[in-house]
């Protein structure tokens, strides 16, 4: 069925149907446009909630943070922003698939539909035209032949009368012959613009209206197909993104399973622990005997009562729930509980002899490149490293100085001095360098072959820096091709070392076995962290 048949002479619900069904496409658009707004403003908020709860870096030190529920929290924040990247995608595809796509195409119906009309509109003129020529023949057929029968009945009237003359008969006769000539020819002209009106209304009727209605139904229908795909749209692009969501969900459970309660008691014991053993009896007194107390300070210092760990102060007479100063901050870290005191210690033994260990390396990279300058002058001058040089051994001594102390007091809190172990170097005169071991013996180094070429000697004394270790390695859920800069492509399934975790932004840094590396989507991959 089809509306040049059926629909014939409904050319106003016609052209009233087809400027609703435009309008209801501009209706959805503004829908989706909408619904977008809202996803932005969602993913937004969310994303705005994540950074408020999520830890600043300052605070990622703090002890709290080594706990399961704490670390859970944080994947929990991390899976949030990755939801709302996918909010934003959605919105993104939203817009460009549907709302811009619609626009443009509901232009396009506009501009036809606004064609068929103006040719139905100038079909209708046409005819509209050929009607007028129509009915003013026929009007003009109408008074001539009454007055060809008034010349007739005049001339009949003339030659009936007694009175009038010959003459007078034969020009009535005359004017009667006349008069009906006029008429007969409007009969004809008449006649011909009737047959032409009825050509033009049947072919206005049966071929061109048809045809213009036909054509506005084949554009309805290409509109309501092309609404009903992006219904469809609709519901597919969220569809798209539901296995990342589900994934990014299931991060959230998986972080919720992750927290482990017992290792989290385990590490308040080692943040807390004092060493302190528990007090013994109090010694009962028998003033009456003048019997004097014996002092019996014995072990490592253990308080005998809860006088000694307030500090004497005897107003308080149950510590384990009495309100404690906070005591003050000490250098050799003496206001802690042994056991405390010992761990700080040793872990800032470790950290001081990383930064020695770097300094020495910095120490004799400069060494090589000194020698590399007094041998081929044409690649630098060897004066221009002087104050580097004197920097760094000034650094250097004041590390190994720092060390000492440390350990020293580390000695003094009853802990182990093992300490990692570092190279250094001090600098003669001629500005070569000598290796000496932590105790301060000499320890042999092979001279550069002076044979060595240049180049090669150069590229050898400045190797690249030994890669990052790898904390962990992730699995690729998905394809992700790795075009922009920085980004590294991977295939799903395959398995990359992780580098550096999710700073918060989205994306995780990712080595390959041949050394590549680059960062990809988070949400993409599952990632496992070595313990």
């Amino acid at each position: 069925m089809d509306w040049g048949t059926e629909l014939w002479d409904q050319y106003d619900i016609i052209e009233k149907h087809t400027q609703s069904g435009l309008e209801l496409v501009e209706k959805y658009v503004k829908f989706v446009k909408e619904r977008t707004e809202i996803e932005q403003n969602y993913a937004k908020q969310l994303r705005n909630l994540s950074k408020k709860y999520n830890l600043k870096r300052s605070s990622k030190d703090e002890p709290e943070c080594r706990f399961s529920s704490y670390q859970s929290f944080l994947e929990i924040l991390n899976e949030m922003n990755d939801y709302a990247g996918q909010r934003e995608l959605i919105a993104e595809n939203m817009m460009m698939s549907i709302c811009i796509d619609l626009t443009k195409y509901l232009q396009e119906l506009k501009q036809e539909r606004k064609t068929y009309l103006m040719e139905a509109k100038k079909a209708q003129q046409s005819l509209e035209s050929t009607y007028k020529q129509l009915d003013g023949s026929k009007k003009r057929f109408e008074r001539e032949w009454r007055e060809a029968e008034r010349a007739a009945q005049y001339a009949e009237k003339t030659d009936q009368d007694i009175n009038a003359t010959k003459a007078d008969v034969e020009k009535a006769k005359q004017q009667a012959h006349m008069r009906a000539h006029v008429a007969e020819e409007c009969k004809n002209d008449y006649a011909a613009q009737l047959q032409k009106y009825n050509k033009e209304q049947n072919q206005f009727y049966f071929n061109d209206m048809p045809l213009i209605f036909n054509k506005l139904q084949d554009l309805d229908e290409r509109r309501v197909r092309k609404l009903a795909q992006g219904y469809i749209l609709f519901s597919d692009t969220e569809k798209h993104v539901m296995p990342i969501i589900g994934k990014c969900l299931e991060g959230i459970t998986k972080a919720g399973t992750n927290v482990n309660e017992r290792n989290d008691s385990v590490i308040v014991i080692e943040q807390n622990k004092s060493g302190f053993e528990r007090p013994g009896d109090v010694e009962f007194e028998d003033y009456s005997q003048g019997i004097n107390r014996a002092s019996s300070d014995s072990s490592l210092g253990t308080p005998k009562g809860p006088m000694d760990l307030l500090g004497k102060n005897r107003s308080k007479n149950f510590w384990l729930f009495s309100k404690r100063s906070k005591p003050t901050v000490t250098e050799d870290f003496a206001h802690l509980p042994p056991e405390q005191r010992r761990k700080r210690l040793q872990q800032k033994l470790e950290e001081i002899c990383k930064e020695l260990q770097k300094e020495v390396d910095q120490s004799e990279a400069l060494g090589k490149m000194k020698d590399v300058y007094e041998k081929n002058p044409q690649m630098g001058d060897p004066a221009s490293l002087a104050s580097q040089i004197s920097q760094t051994s000034q650094n250097i001594e004041r590390l190994r100085g720092e060390l000492n102390k440390y350990e020293t007091w580390l000695a003094e809190a009853g802990g182990r001095g093992d300490t990692l172990r570092y190279k250094s170097h001090t600098f003669n005169n001629n500005g070569a360098h000598d290796v000496h071991s932590p105790d301060g013996a000499h320890s042999d180094e092979s001279t550069p072959d002076p044979s060595q070429a240049i180049y090669a000697e150069f590229d050898d004394d400045f190797e690249d820096e030994e890669l990052t270790a790898p904390i962990g390695k992730c699995t690729a859920m998905y394809n992700f091709p790795g075009a922009s800069e920085g980004t590294i492509s991977m295939q799903e399934g395959e398995v990359l070392a992780v580098v550096e975790e999710d700073k918060g932004d989205g994306w995780t840094r990712v080595r390959r076995n041949n050394g590549d590396e680059g960062y990809i989507p988070t949400s993409y991959v599952t990632i496992s962290l070595n313990k």
